[in-house]
């Protein structure tokens, strides 16, 4: 039978926030799989763990994944850990499970921390909802993609940034979002862990004051209902009828139902539309 790939999330920061279940399995499996072994055998020191670890990172995480699986395919348990949080977000640990279910190898998550959920969680923002977007690309084109994506997020929005590239990321922000409410968490569960909430102008002052230090996660408010309905309704307005209803049937809906469209975005009724169509 195949061996099973354990996710098992390690502490972010304080060491005393590993579960009972991942020290048990990271003794019980015959190899650890680690993003950064210098880093990992720290961890697995303070915790007298002696299982054999071998590196597992962005730089070899295809040709690396297929010679797990073959340990797999021999019976081997594998424990997957990573710098600090859970395998999987937001590092190469998402292409060994892709590759591990293709291969129909058993894995199976061992939860524990997450800086995301964390820094969401003491936000002081929406919770309900929200989009976890990790680092922004640093490809200049692919990067102002993503941000103009967001603009019309509305809800709450999760980045990663180094404290050398936050200046810029708040300023870009600012610039293609405007000004929000942002909370900055940083060094979350550590000795110095600061939740900071502003704005956007007023973070971005803020740092351009102070040198940021340690690593942050951004919980950015996402764009209210109401500015995004306003927004609609505008767009509407610039439009005559026929390009409103030329709107909805060129994505395909009959035009009875975009009758009923139209009549709901402009506030009025289904037999004004009916009529001025006919003039």
């Amino acid at each position: 039978m195949a061996g099973t790939l354990y996710l098992c999330a390690t502490p972010i920061g304080n060491l005393e926030d590993i579960t009972l279940r991942v020290l048990r399995t990271l003794k019980e499996v015959d190899l650890i799989a680690a993003e950064d072994t210098r880093n990992s055998i720290k961890l697995l020191n303070h915790f007298e763990i002696k299982t054999p670890m071998t590196s597992y990172h962005e730089y070899n995480k295809i040709e690396k994944a297929y010679q797990l699986v073959e340990k797999l395919r021999e019976g081997q348990n594998i424990a997957l850990i990573t710098d600090a949080g859970t395998p999987g977000i937001s590092d190469p640990g998402e292409e060994l499970v892709r590759i591990c279910q293709e291969e129909h190898i058993p894995v199976t998550s061992l939860p524990g921390p997450a800086a995301c959920i964390t820094a969401l969680t003491m936000s002081g923002l929406a919770t309900r909802r929200f989009a976890f977007e990790a680092f922004l690309p640093r490809d200049k084109k692919e990067r102002a993609a993503i941000l103009e994506s967001l603009k019309g997020e509305t809800r709450t929005i999760i980045l990663y940034e180094a404290p050398h590239h936050l200046k810029k990321t708040l300023a870009e922000l600012l610039a293609v979002l405007g000004d929000r409410r942002i909370s900055l968490c940083r060094e979350l569960t550590k000795r110095y862990e600061t939740v900071f909430p502003a704005t956007l102008t007023e973070a971005l002052s803020y740092y351009q004051e102070n040198e940021p230090r340690g690593e942050f996660v951004l919980v950015l408010e996402g764009k209210s209902r109401q500015a995004v309905l306003e927004e609609a309704r505008l767009s509407w307005e610039a439009m005559t009828l026929q390009e409103h209803m030329a709107h909805y049937e060129s994505q395909g809906i009959d035009r009875k139902e975009a009758m009923k469209l139209v009549a709901k975005d402009r506030g009025i009724s289904k037999r004004k539309v009916y009529g001025e169509l006919l003039i």
